[in-house]
């Protein structure tokens, strides 16, 4: 029995080896077509280059600033306006005082001294004040020494051992001693110094300084 027989089909372009029109004519209009150029090159090459300052834009010290002149005058203005406002506006003490006598004895078998300092305080605030601290400073020898005031219980004691240094004294000035407004207090303070009679004889200043609570120091010096 014989097979039955089939049309046979046509060969396609590649099969049979012929080119294909689609294809290479496709390739042909795409080399054929100039290259466009692009609005963003376009308008760059258009637009004209300006050069840009930025000092003129913000300007300059030169431009902005008065003249050095001018400048250096004000700044003297204000300093001087300071120097007086800081000389008129400073602190000054509520009291006033003096050192009205001193009496110093040598410690025997000691570089040291016992000195007893009259001092007289007068309180010129409006309201009363009381005492915080009491210091003596010594300036003797090109060096500066200081001393607390010796509490009242010690000072008796300094004055039996030592009777000459009591021979001026007054009632001991010691710290919370309370000020009344326009009261004037007299008073002594016992300290002690590392130095020699003639040392201290021969020294530069002494003085005394009285602290109330809250307020400027007061410095007496003689």
């Amino acid at each position: 029995m014989s097979s039955p027989s089939f049309p046979s089909q046509p060969a396609t372009p590649q099969e049979s080896g012929e080119p294909s029109v689609g294809s290479s004519g496709s390739s042909q209009n795409q080399a054929a077509i100039p290259p466009q150029a692009t609005p963003t090159a376009a308008a760059a090459s258009a637009t004209p280059q300006t050069d840009f300052d930025i000092s003129e834009e913000y300007g300059t010290a030169r431009k902005n600033l008065p003249p050095a002149k001018v400048l250096a005058i004000c700044i003297a203005i204000v300093a001087v306006i300071l120097a007086v406002y800081a000389l008129t506006h400073r602190a000054h003490p509520l009291s006033s005082g003096s050192i009205e006598d001193v009496v110093s004895v040598p410690v025997p078998a000691q570089n040291m001294i016992m000195v007893a300092i009259n001092v007289s305080v007068h309180n010129n605030a409006q309201k009363p004040s009381w005492i915080h601290t009491i210091t003596a400073a010594l300036d003797a020898g090109g060096k500066t020494y200081t001393d607390d005031a010796a509490p009242a219980v010690d000072v008796q004691r300094y004055f039996q051992a030592f009777p000459d240094l009591k021979q001026h004294a007054l009632e001991i000035l010691t710290p919370e001693t309370r000020m009344n407004p326009g009261d004037k207090l007299s008073g002594t303070v016992v300290v002690s110094f590392p130095v020699t009679v003639d040392e201290f004889n021969s020294r530069k200043s002494l003085s005394v300084t009285i602290a109330p609570y809250d307020e400027v120091p007061l410095v007496l010096t003689k």
